[in-house]
């Protein structure tokens, strides 16, 4: 396995096509972050930006591999241990990503709640921040692998799909990424950092439960 995360981490940044997302998660940052702002909810944002972001990176890793390298490491690795290598490199990538962002956000926006009266212990939020973050990543990861080869393979099809599910997971009520920004726009009126339990047991379930039924028909489709 560890050969094959090497093999699929290289070939998604000397591809490139790592860029465009993140571009995107610059420019969602740009749009919805200011220095100065309350840390929590910048870290909400920032937060959220990530989920879309973890989908489309998804979506690359899947869709990047030439069709002859992918059945050389199939038949080498086999199918299902090959395509999970492809969302691991995805989730690790968003995760990095929003990791980095967390911290960025956390160093430029103003330790205060939404109200200015309550100050926020800083070192807690940005963890609440990483949090998130993971959260969303894992989340984003789901539903990039849900919207990717092989569970969809018109590209008609899994990018409406891909972006229908990425509104569902930011805003339906039950969401793992749902709650855990929730939680942060919430805890910043008070100044309370939020470290609930449920938002990351339920993204790390619905990321396994998504890559175990992409790598299960990746090795039913190439059979």
């Amino acid at each position: 396995m560890t050969a094959l995360l090497r093999y699929q981490a290289a070939l998604l940044f000397r591809s490139q096509r790592w860029l465009p997302p993140f571009v995107l998660h610059a420019a969602l940052l740009a749009v919805s972050v200011r220095g100065g702002q309350p840390v929590l909810d910048s870290l909400g944002y920032a937060a959220a930006a990530l989920l879309p972001v973890a989908a489309w990176l998804t979506r690359v890793c899947a869709e990047g591999e030439p069709a002859p390298a992918r059945a050389c490491a199939a038949a080498a690795a086999g199918p299902a241990r090959a395509h999970l290598a492809c969302l691991l490199v995805a989730l690790a990538a968003a995760a990095a990503l929003g990791v980095l962002a967390a911290l960025v956000v956390t160093l430029i926006s103003d330790p205060a709640s939404a109200d200015g009266r309550t100050r926020v212990d800083r070192p807690s939020a940005a963890a609440a921040g990483l949090l998130a973050a993971l959260v969303c990543a894992a989340v984003g990861t789901a539903v990039g692998a849900l919207t990717a080869r092989p569970v969809l393979r018109s590209t008609g099809r899994a990018v409406p799909a891909l972006l229908l599910g990425v509104l569902l997971a930011l805003v339906l009520t039950g969401s793992p990424a749902n709650a855990a920004v929730t939680g942060l726009v919430t805890g910043s009126r008070s100044g309370a950092v939020p470290f609930p339990l449920l938002p990351p047991a339920g993204a790390a379930l619905l990321a396994a439960a998504a890559a175990a039924v992409a790598c299960a028909l990746a090795s039913r489709r190439s059979a």
